[in-house]
């Protein structure tokens, strides 16, 4: 079922130099040939490979480990950004995600540098963190509401990308997802709101006022894509008016991201005979037999899940490996190809 996938979405959904959020289709599919049933299928599936994968990277913290993963969700009203915590991060354990929404500052925040609020929630080692918005908030919403002057906002992306370059380099991995929805979709979204009983506590007449701006958050937003999307922190850019394929591409990203870390079980620094001994003697005799048998059925269970995993997550780190090296590949081949056709030119 993951061979739906056509492209890796790292790579359909990541901003280059030819992005256009003008023209950027917010119901379309990249990378997916798949439809919502089949979206939900796999969903299920790389759950299991999600779940496991986020408890080694979380015993990889417990044990030592330095690495850290940062996901940050921007988007406007009715985006989904709610709906990446609760169905994406929720088929994780809760204990290994450091989730922190980011709303107007308070007055303790409003005190401080912008990014003062956001170092305090950075993710310790081994912790999923996500940022439910973030620090782009200052030359996203700071810059539309005229908050502070552009002179300030103006300055803030190079410190944004200083920011993000010193997580990487202390082994944090940002990943960093816009989710886009229609003007379209928005509206639909908000009408149900309104409609809806269950909605309304959703509901925000400030939200009308913020939607009335729309085109000045998505020039804020095209200047975030143009000058913040780096190499060593890109943004992938999720179409959001359909909201399972958000979920599914940021999903796929992430589990993908945990597979390439490639992390095994940590080794204990005790002996397993010497505290099976410890143990027994704490035992009643036909206690420690009934442990002996139940155990070796679950270590014998865990690691046939274990080898599935395994293989599971080698494949997909795998396959990305030679999806990379095939396009570096086809783009030498026609790098080639135009210094052929050029020195065929000059001789001319």
């Amino acid at each position: 079922m993951t061979d739906l996938w056509t492209e890796d979405p790292r790579s359909a959904l990541r901003v280059g130099p030819d992005f256009d959020l003008a023209t950027f289709d917010r119901a379309g599919t990249p990378g997916w040939a798949g439809d919502k049933a089949q979206a939900k299928e796999v969903m299920k599936a790389r759950g299991d490979l999600l779940s496991e994968l986020q408890e080694r990277f979380f015993a990889h913290g417990r044990s030592g480990g330095t690495r850290k993963l940062l996901i940050i969700v921007q988007g406007l009203d009715t985006a989904g950004k709610g709906g990446i915590a609760r169905h994406v991060m929720g088929m994780v354990d809760p204990q290994g995600v450091a989730l922190r929404s980011f709303g107007v500052p308070t007055a303790e925040e409003r005190r401080h540098h912008y990014l003062w609020r956001i170092k305090r929630a950075l993710p310790r080692p081994g912790l999923i963190g996500l940022f439910d918005r973030s620090h782009y908030e200052d030359v996203l919403v700071v810059r539309v509401e005229e908050l502070v002057e552009e002179e300030v906002w103006r300055k803030r992306y190079d410190e944004i990308n200083r920011f993000e370059r010193a997580l990487v380099d202390d082994d944090t991995v940002v990943l960093k997802f816009a989710l886009m929805v229609s003007h379209d979709e928005q509206g639909k979204r908000l009408m149900e709101r309104i409609e809806r009983p269950d909605k309304r506590w959703k509901y925000n007449p400030g939200d009308i006022d913020t939607r009335l701006k729309w085109d000045d958050f998505q020039a804020a937003y095209d200047d975030v894509f143009r000058l913040t999307s780096t190499a060593h922190a890109p943004w992938y850019v999720l179409p959001a008016d359909r909201k399972w394929y958000s979920r599914l591409a940021a999903t796929e990203i992430i589990t993908r991201t945990l597979a390439e870390m490639d992390l095994e079980w940590p080794r204990p620094r005790w002996r397993a005979e010497v505290q099976r001994r410890r143990l027994a003697a704490t035992m009643s005799p036909e206690a420690f037999a009934e442990s002996q048998a139940e155990a070796k059925a679950a270590a014998e269970e865990a690691a046939a899940e274990s080898g599935e995993i395994r293989a599971a997550a080698d494949a997909l780190a795998n396959g990305s490996s030679r999806t990379k090296r095939r396009k570096k590949g086809a783009a030498k081949k026609r790098a080639g190809k135009k210094d052929k056709a050029g020195t065929r030119t000059s001789g001319k």
